[in-house]
């Protein structure tokens, strides 16, 4: 399953969504499912200047440009190409994009894995819902494309590219 985290939602609740990521927490076909999250939401995705972007780790996006529905607006505006369909062209760069995301929640939540190790969901959560309390912003994170290395993770092996 892939949610958006939506913090600015009036249907918003951190203790549901922290329920909700421990009981989803595998993926294999003997479970209930995994819970990806995206912070804050899908556009995290295309949240990139460039690929790779190396200012990407310091991307967040504030509980007020949230609530003024400028998000969205800011993506369009600092996206590659301002074209979600031409964002990422090719596997490669897909590829980097991923991992990039995967870098970017290991150092959110203080790991130090590398290739293509990903850290719990639930971590990921606890460390973005911190953020949110304290500094009343998330980290841009896009954590959906996290189940492509789980089931395939030949798919984003750059050495292979």
């Amino acid at each position: 399953m892939i949610f958006d985290l939506d913090p600015h939602d009036k249907e918003y609740s951190p203790d549901k969504i922290t329920i909700m990521v421990k009981y989803f927490n595998e993926s294999t076909s003997k479970t209930k499912g995994k819970l990806y999250i995206n912070y804050p939401m899908i556009e995290a995705f295309y949240h990139m200047r460039s690929i790779p972007d190396h200012f990407f780790e310091t991307y967040v996006a504030t509980l007020t440009e949230l609530t003024a529905g400028r998000y969205k607006e800011r993506v369009n505006k600092e996206n590659r190409n301002g074209d979600y369909q031409k964002f990422a062209s090719n596997k490669m760069e897909c590829s980097i994009v991923i991992l990039q995301n995967i870098d970017k929640a290991r150092r959110l939540i203080g790991t130090e894995a590398e290739g293509l190790a990903l850290p719990e969901q639930s971590a990921i959560l606890i460390a973005q819902l911190k953020q949110l309390h304290i500094h009343a912003q998330v980290a841009v994170l896009c954590t959906c494309p996290f189940f492509i290395n789980e089931y395939n993770p030949e798919l984003i092996r750059l050495d292979k590219l």
